[in-house]
């Protein structure tokens, strides 16, 4: 991704937090002076928080609410989160909360995500939640987001896992939904993320793989 911001947003659970840490160590790796920005304003779900120590020891400074991690549901974030739009040196990577009430917290910052137009902003699609299981109702999730941010989608990468229990076939059968989705909604459906140990099993079953690695909060 060429773009100096990438928006990862998608209803909760859908892995939106697992793959923005995935961008930025990848970002990393090309030797991009990157940082991490937790949006997320909603506690109880796996923050990028969770993997601070990682990010750490890859150099990628991380941005993200007091709160986080606490027992208290503040929805507040730092000062420190408009060095996204006020600092054009760094590329960022921003994991956004998972409805309309945490897409709020980007809409601060899209009129000038907007005027620099140097941004992607993917929808994250697990047809595994409950409460995303057919386009349908991802489509009523991308309307309430995009309404609350102020920024249309660009495209989606279809996540739909079961955590460490996803099998190759749990992947494959989410390809038709996902295609469907694209027709329905118009976006443009990029790739299919993938666990690392399970892409040699799906090697050439799927248009575009992007293989990524389970933060260690998923096994916790």
């Amino acid at each position: 991704m060429d773009e100096r911001v990438l928006i990862l947003a998608g209803h909760y659970g859908s892995g939106k937090t697992n793959l923005a840490i995935n961008s930025a160590l990848s970002k990393k790796q090309k030797k991009e002076n990157v940082s991490i920005a937790d949006l997320d304003i909603v506690n109880p779900y796996f923050r990028t928080k969770d993997s601070e120590e990682i990010l750490q020891r890859a150099n990628i400074p991380l941005i993200s609410s007091d709160f986080a991690n606490s027992n208290l549901d503040v929805p507040a974030l730092p000062q420190e989160m408009y060095a996204v739009v006020d600092d054009r040196s760094r590329s960022f990577v921003l994991d956004v909360g998972g409805d309309d009430r945490g897409a709020l917290a980007l809409g601060r910052l899209s009129p000038s995500i907007l005027e620099e137009n140097s941004y992607k902003m993917i929808l994250v699609a697990n047809f595994f939640r409950p409460l995303t299981p057919d386009p349908v109702s991802l489509l009523q999730v991308v309307h309430e987001i995009e309404t609350a941010s102020g920024i249309p989608f660009t495209e989606f990468i279809n996540n739909s896992n079961l955590g460490v229990e996803t099998t190759p076939e749990d992947i494959l059968s989410s390809d038709k939904v996902a295609r469907e989705f694209s027709e329905l909604s118009g976006l443009k459906f990029t790739a299919t993320s993938v666990r690392r140990d399970l892409v040699p099993a799906l090697t050439g079953k799927l248009d575009n793989i992007i293989p990524i690695q389970l933060q260690k909060k998923y096994y916790e």
